[in-house]
């Protein structure tokens, strides 16, 4: 009896011993892949008399019409977080994005290059590139200090905001707001330019009779990105939208322009209101550095102040919606990102160019310009002879499931944004411009050929050959992801 016990006792211990090890040979169940989602805005409004800038002056601001704020959005998918903040304001600095960048870094361990930050380009809000846009300055002021603050304030409250989620990408149409801005004249005629050259493209020409065609493209796509919780609740909303601002605001206004109205008439059309955490509407501009909504094939349409941006913002809010209803929002996707510095030439006056500039501001006020921009563009030529010998950039791209996001630091034109979408690896790709940082306008070669604003000295700041290496850097990235 003891020794069948003893046995016994020893089958089970050799049991035990086999489990253990066959438990130690197997590997260890995957955890559920879990994607998450949090969204945040930050209040980023300058005081009121803070001057306002889009125009060729800075006129005080006199009234706030409504609130300008950084956008976040966070995603998650579980081993790769990325934060994206788009700010209401015309341009801003990269010393800016870099300083926000580096407090949220600091503060929660978000890689850098897993940030993108943005500006809207609304035209009527206060600078945050500084004392003068044309003097490169690398020490913040205070309404530059305070908005990096602000934006890293709302990217860690979005990543407080994580929640599980899921995720859904979709794109409209909304063809009747965008028209490219630079017109070919007929008969071969050409304009002359505050520099006193002949330019072959005008921009804004007017309804004239001489109009010949379009210089370029326009893109009539609305792309979204849309995050909801798991059991429905709309968290945020990213859209991409390749128009210039609006405009029609109030003398002396402070306003985020059709962005923030689209922001607001997509959280009422979502039924997203009074949500805890709040619902976040988030607008991005795409590549329209030559697109703006005037048709001017037509009798200029007279409007009320405001009224145009509410009609722009809702026909895309409304298209947005329509598509939104059609996609299937995924429990997850993967999320990657791909960052690096391309080094860029800038564009400097020729002595000829030098002496002219400082011929017409020593003239007399009584002397008649032969251009109305010609002393701005003088003192622009002057302070562009001190620029440095070139700079650095950043490019991002963003993978998002089978969703492909590129990021340039410019007013970008339309045709360059298709092509990023032509070549790029991904099955859905758009672009948002003035990310990371802002330097201008950025031409093609073919359009530097053709003059006009986009591309004087003053308003274009780098080489001309500048969107070929943007576009073989982008497409460098892209494969990283891919």
């Amino acid at each position: 009896m003891r020794i069948q016990k003893t046995f016994q006792w020893l089958l089970c211990l050799g049991f035990v011993f086999t489990s253990i090890h066959a438990d130690a040979q197997t590997p260890a169940a995957k955890k559920p892949r879990v994607f998450k989602a949090g969204a945040a805005a930050s209040n980023i409004t300058p005081f009121i008399g803070a001057g306002i800038v889009g125009g060729f002056t800075t006129p005080p601001s006199t009234h706030i019409h409504d609130e300008l704020h950084a956008r976040c959005l966070a995603l998650d998918d579980g081993e790769t977080r990325l934060a994206f903040a788009i700010v209401d304001s015309v341009s801003v600095n990269r010393e800016v994005f870099d300083e926000a960048k580096r407090l949220v870094s600091e503060a929660t361990g978000l890689p850098r290059e897993n940030m993108m930050m943005s500006a809207t380009h609304t035209h009527s809000a206060s600078s945050a590139r500084g004392t003068n846009a044309f003097v490169f300055e690398k020490s913040l002021d205070d309404y530059q200090s305070f908005l990096a603050r602000r934006i890293a304030d709302g990217v860690r409250r979005a990543l407080n905001n994580l929640q599980p989620a899921r995720i859904g990408w979709g794109a409209g149409q909304v063809p009747q707001h965008v028209f490219n801005r630079r017109w070919l004249l007929k008969d071969g005629k050409t304009s002359v330019n505050p520099f006193g050259e002949q330019d072959r493209a005008v921009m804004n020409p007017g309804n004239r009779p001489d109009l010949l065609k379009p210089a370029g493209p326009t893109n009539s796509e609305v792309y979204f990105i849309s995050v909801e919780s798991t059991n429905g609740r709309p968290i945020a909303l990213l859209a991409n939208y390749w128009l210039h601002y609006v405009g029609g605001v109030g003398n002396g206004h402070i306003s985020a322009d059709y962005f923030g109205v689209f922001c607001d008439r997509i959280q009422e059309l979502l039924g997203a209101d009074r949500q805890d955490p709040p619902f976040v509407g988030v607008l991005a501009n795409g590549p329209c550095g030559d697109v703006n909504n005037i048709n001017f094939t037509a009798p200029r349409e007279k409007h009320a102040p405001y009224e145009k941006m509410k009609i722009v913002a809702n026909d895309v809010a409304q298209e947005v919606l329509r598509v939104r209803k059609t996609i299937r929002h995924r429990d997850w996707v993967e999320l990657k990102s791909a960052q690096a510095e391309l080094e860029l030439k800038m564009r400097h006056p020729t002595p000829e160019m030098l002496a002219r500039a400082q011929q017409i501001l020593a003239r007399p006020a009584t002397i008649s310009p032969a251009h109305r921009l010609e002393g701005t563009y003088a003192s622009r030529t002057v302070a562009a002879a001190k620029w440095p010998e070139s700079i650095s950039i950043v490019l991002q791209t963003f993978r998002i499931g089978d969703l492909g996001i590129a990021a340039v630091p410019f007013e970008t034109f339309t045709e360059t944004g298709l092509e990023i979408k032509a070549k790029s690896p991904f099955k859905d790709t758009f672009t948002i411009e003035l990310a990371n940082g802002g330097y201008g306008y950025l031409p093609t070669p073919e359009q530097h050929e053709l003059g006009g604003y986009e591309t004087w000295l003053g308003t274009n700041r780098v080489e001309k050959d500048a969107t070929r290496k943007i576009m073989a850097k982008l497409m460098e990235l892209f494969a990283r992801l891919k």
